[in-house]
């Protein structure tokens, strides 16, 4: 099947669904600019995960790791969501049932005009207190070296889920219970080796649906999908729009 055939396929599905989920990941967000953990760059790439996105790092050194944290939050305010994102936000008007579920924590897809987001990894863009466990969000660009709870005075750390750190259960069941229920789910940008997130799209195959895949490349979940379609997320989803 040549790639103009997949995305007609892929477009004429998406024209007959009625409940459609989207899972996203990195790779969507590379497109705009914004750098994958391991693709830091500059100071930040002689550090490992272990020194900058787990609960030890931030109780050994908290300065450091909300360094990370700003840079990372400077980046992200410079950047614009791109037509992947956009498409996405045009995506949802149609279809009757729509539901994105990211991995990504940058805060793009709300940016882009999405409403009914899943983010499994949580926000960069909300912090939540160690002490109270209070959760605010603040578009704050630069935080500080160590900020603090306005109520009660904790520290503060972003509202993300670190490594080693269990995703929310709340939110991890809506969205297996969303991917079971789906007629057709598409699959962007993820590397497929990130569970429990990963097995969404097998979730979906189970349940009937229809799963394509928009990748640069084939992952390790492509194999059980309907179809991948290669190539930027960017130039393929403005073309799957029904």
């Amino acid at each position: 099947m040549t790639r103009e055939e997949q995305v007609r396929l892929v477009k004429e599905r998406l024209g007959q669904a009625q409940k459609v989920v989207v899972l996203t990941g990195a790779g969507i967000s590379a497109e705009s600019g914004i750098p994958t953990f391991r693709g830091a760059d500059g100071i930040w790439e002689h550090y490992r995960a272990t020194d900058l996105a787990t609960p030890e790092a931030f109780e050994r050194d908290p300065e450091l790791v909300w360094a990370f944290y700003n840079w990372r939050r400077e980046l992200i305010s410079r950047v614009k969501e791109n037509p992947a994102h956009q498409a996405l936000v045009t995506l949802e008007k149609i279809v009757p049932d729509f539901t994105l579920v990211t991995q990504n924590v940058d805060g793009l897809h709300q940016r882009a005009g999405s409403i009914n987001i899943i983010e499994v990894h949580g926000n960069l863009w909300r912090v939540q207190c160690t002490e109270c466990a209070r959760i605010t969000m603040d578009m704050s660009v630069d935080m500080g070296k160590r900020p603090h709870c306005r109520e009660c005075g904790g520290v503060l750390r972003p509202d993300v889920v670190w490594f080693g750190e269990s995703l929310d259960g709340l939110l991890l069941s809506r969205a297996e219970e969303a991917a079971r229920t789906c007629d057709t789910m598409l699959v962007i940008g993820t590397s497929g080796i990130v569970y429990p997130v990963a097995f969404l799209p097998a979730l979906a195959k189970d349940g009937g649906a229809f799963v394509a895949e928009i990748n640069m490349e084939e992952t390790p979940v492509s194999p059980g999908l309907d179809l991948t379609i290669l190539g930027k997320a960017g130039e393929i989803m403005p073309l799957l729009v029904p």
